[in-house]
């Protein structure tokens, strides 16, 4: 005898797991985010309405107000939320560099990269210092954190000068302003190409400035 026929699959599609109070409230404060994010990329903290970013989002314009008392407590967030994803895409990069000046290197690369790849990132960050101010010292406070725990590191593994940390602040800053300026000219030139080609010339550059000021010579006997 014939085998008996195997049953028919399913035509049924297995139902998705419903998601939680907390997951849906986690998806919906995200997509403003997010939203807040793209408004602000497009056309500025000042243009920015709670009813852009509501839309934006695509949830009621009264949702809003669930998650944020008014759009500055949203506008407080957003740097340091853009700018734990442009940190995590660096590291991302960085990580698989060995420690040293190729890492620090590597990581501007990143960062202007970024900056290349996410035309809004530079409004959104340059625009807060006026009308984020909070979110702003709140990124800024981050960033430097991560530069004096790079270069404490350094110091201990001898590949950077010994310096005090009055002296690592400063340092900290300069090259913070050689990001934010490379940032700038990237950001307005004129096309795709030409931005390419500062990024280059900028990673050169700072490959020679760095080399110079952070390696340890020959004669500090590291």
């Amino acid at each position: 005898m014939p085998d008996a026929a195997a049953p028919p699959p399913s035509l049924h599609k297995p139902r998705r797991r419903r998601l939680s109070r907390e997951e849906k409230a986690r998806l919906t404060r995200g997509s403003l985010l997010n939203a807040g994010c793209a408004v602000v990329a497009a056309e500025g903290y000042a243009a920015a309405a709670v009813a852009k970013i509501a839309d934006q989002a695509g949830v009621a314009h009264g949702t809003f107000y669930n998650y944020f008392e008014d759009r500055q407590a949203l506008f407080d967030e957003l740097l340091p939320y853009e700018g734990l994803r442009m940190r995590e895409a660096v590291e991302r990069v960085a990580r698989n560099v060995p420690s040293g000046m190729e890492r620090e290197i590597v990581r501007f690369e990143a960062f202007l990269n970024y900056v290349i790849e996410n035309d809004g990132f530079y409004r959104i960050l340059y625009e807060s210092e006026i009308f984020a101010p909070r979110a702003h010292s709140a990124h800024m406070a981050n960033i430097v954190e991560g530069y004096r725990r790079t270069f404490g590191r350094a110091m201990r593994e001898g590949w950077m000068r010994a310096l005090d940390a009055r002296q690592v602040d400063c340092l900290i800053y300069q090259l913070l302003g050689i990001r934010a300026y490379s940032a700038m000219q990237i950001h307005y030139a004129p096309d795709m190409a030409a931005r390419r080609a500062l990024r280059d010339a900028a990673v050169e550059t700072y490959r020679l400035l760095t080399g110079a000021s952070l390696k340890v010579s020959p004669e500090a006997g590291a």
